[in-house]
């Protein structure tokens, strides 16, 4: 068999003479050998394993995605995100490393949308604060009593 594991960036394997692939998906872990029936099914976070012919293993960690059988001999994987290493516990490492640095980059970007937001929100109370009128819903455009007759407040904004 063939083996093929893409992810949006790169090819993370394409080999040939493979023996098993063995994968996890919401029913639980399945094994495909040569001359396996067309197959599709949707894959969960799970360490997708091989052997080839000539009884070496590898292993690549997949981010979910979606695994196909064609042909009895070609198996293919599209996922969104793959992390390879050369032995299962090198790969257990580097599995870790990965998580913790997007860890760091989500917890940076948590913390760059929060200011943001208390920024708009200081913003709208000193907007607020300056007695400035305000728009009110269902009034026909109306404003508060800074309004002029056409509804619109003389002053500038900031």
């Amino acid at each position: 068999m063939r083996l093929q594991i893409v992810t949006p960036l790169a090819v993370e394997a394409d080999l040939a003479d493979i023996a098993t692939v063995r994968a996890d998906d919401r029913t639980g872990s399945f094994m495909i050998l040569p001359r396996h029936a067309d197959f599709i099914t949707v894959l969960t976070i799970t360490v997708v394993e091989w052997s080839t012919v000539t009884g070496e293993t590898g292993h690549i960690a997949v981010r979910g995605g979606i695994l196909r059988v064609e042909g009895g001999e070609l198996v293919q994987i599209a996922t969104r995100q793959a992390v390879s290493g050369p032995t299962l516990e090198k790969l257990g490492t580097a599995v870790l490393d990965q998580l913790r640095d997007e860890a760091e980059t989500e917890a940076k970007t948590r913390v760059a949308a929060t200011r943001l937001h208390m920024g708009l929100i200081r913003q709208l109370d000193r907007y607020l604060q300056t007695g400035r009128g305000y728009f009110i819903p269902g009034t026909e455009g109306a404003f508060s009593s800074q309004a002029g007759e056409s509804g619109v407040v003389d002053e500038q904004w900031d």
